[in-house]
């Protein structure tokens, strides 16, 4: 009797079926895969920064060639919409550009004068980065890990996230007709329960997750024991503070596009929005209006706005928290159901009256739940967001750019936007503090993650 091969299956979220099954990579064929990716690695470490540089442009060129076909994967597969899809792919394919431009000013030599005027700093790459990777961004979250670390003269292996393998491969394919080498890229289909081994292989030199703050507490400690260095990207309960000097009619149309956008499942998008109470019931209710305003439904088509959870167990972590909140003493403005019928979808709402102590400000938040709580003044607006746990991004709104300035100095956070939607970008550091992570992805500070910080002294003259 034949044994059954283990696999990892794709589900379509707007419809809960099955879209493709993949087998799992046996040990023999991770084996065979870290092999190839250390011999690469240091004959990649030894090609010329430019030379990298001009293949990741082949690869944002690829990106832009294959969009549709990388966007219809993606909206398949986790249940983005079309144009979000698009969207990503291009901010795929423009981080790539970034550091095909800069990564030679970042990894030049930098002088250090000491008790020798010679002294210099050298930035050399570790080798392989292990990339564990979320599904929410099945694109982004992998390109803003790989182009600054294959800048840098490292490899990627990534296991990514096992409901969107399709895309995974996707990548793997655009990577290859960049005409990157073998090893440079790998996609391992394994468990969740293989990354501690691939942790602590002796092939492995580092690790990037974007995760879970349990997922990061694991393989941090996984890495930690392995001596290992590792950037964490974790969970996020991003404060959306409303001065009572705010533009609020595009305050609330901002909140809106950053609680609802990708259904949201995003860890830097706004979930708490703390609210003078001198305009909260305006904003309020134009919050509920823009949710409202929403077409959910199925994200093949190009009239929707929204579309479902990626995952019916998120649909029903969501729920949970929202009774909970309610029974707290939350009230809900608008949405609150889950509809009937296929797929994994939930209405966009808006919750109002709720306190800080609540499960809606408490807990992250990952789908369209957007918690609503008044404060009076700056001082309790800045008190309140800094109730969290959390610390990744963060908001301002207010018609002084001073003022703005003023309360973004005292948020405990990553990044703090004034008068706009958080977002990543590859030319800003991004990444958190508290349980939100450490470490930084994008920017100089990313690319520099991943290398040796090297010394070196030699006699001046």
């Amino acid at each position: 009797m034949a044994t059954a091969v283990a696999q990892l299956r794709s589900v379509n979220p707007a419809t809960g079926r099955e879209i493709e099954a993949f087998d799992i990579t046996t040990g023999n064929e991770v084996d065979a895969a870290l092999e190839t990716v250390a011999r690469r690695a240091r004959r990649w470490a030894a090609t010329a920064v430019e030379a990298r540089g001009r293949l990741l442009r082949d690869l944002a060129a690829v990106l832009r060639r294959d969009v549709e076909l990388l966007a219809a994967t993606c909206t398949e597969e986790m249940g983005k919409p079309l144009a979000e899809a698009r969207g990503e792919v291009e901010k795929c394919a423009f981080c790539c550009e970034y550091f095909a431009d800069n990564a030679a000013r970042y990894l030049a030599d930098e002088p250090a004068p000491s008790d020798s005027a010679a002294s210099f700093i050298a930035f050399e790459p570790l080798g392989a980065i292990l990339a564990c990777m979320p599904w929410n961004f099945p694109y982004w979250q992998v390109m803003r890990c790989f182009a600054p670390a294959v800048a840098a003269g490292n490899c990627v292996v990534l296991k990514h996230a096992n409901n969107v393998t399709r895309c995974a491969f996707r990548l793997a394919d655009a990577v290859r007709d960049a005409g990157f080498p073998q090893g440079v890229f790998t996609v391992l289909v394994v468990p969740i329960d293989a990354v501690a081994g691939l942790i602590a292989d002796r092939r492995i030199n580092a690790v990037s997750l974007t995760g879970s703050t349990a997922a990061g507490r694991s393989v941090g400690s996984i890495a930690g024991a392995n001596l290992k260095k590792c950037v964490l990207e974790l969970g996020g309960s991003d404060a959306f503070i409303v001065l009572d000097d705010a533009d609020i009619p595009a305050a609330a149309a901002t909140a809106a596009k950053s609680r609802f956008q990708n259904a949201g499942q995003s860890c830097i998008a706004a979930k708490r929005f703390i609210v003078d109470d001198s305009v909260a019931a305006d904003f309020e209710e134009r919050l509920a209006a823009e949710a409202r305003a929403l077409r959910v439904g199925d994200p093949s088509d190009p009239a929707t706005n929204m579309g479902p959870l990626a995952r019916d167990d998120l649909r029903r972590t969501l729920r949970a928290q929202l009774d909970a909140s309610v029974a707290a003493g939350a009230e809900v403005m608008w949405g609150g159901n889950a509809p009937e019928g296929p797929g994994f979808y939930f209405e966009p709402t808006v919750l109002r009256r709720c306190a800080p102590e609540m499960t809606a400000f408490t807990e992250e938040t990952f789908g369209p739940l957007a918690a609503v709580t008044r404060v009076h003044g700056d001082d309790e607006a800045v008190a309140v967001s800094n109730r969290t746990v959390y610390g990744l991004g963060g908001n301002v709104w207010s018609g002084d750019p001073d003022r703005g300035l003023a309360v973004a100095a005292r948020m405990r956070t990553g990044g703090v936007f004034i008068n706009g939607m958080t977002h990543s970008d590859p030319r800003l550091p991004f990444g958190g503090i508290g349980y939100s992570g450490y470490g930084r992805e994008l920017h100089r500070f990313g690319l520099r993650e991943f290398v040796n910080v090297k010394t070196v002294w030699r006699p001046g003259g």
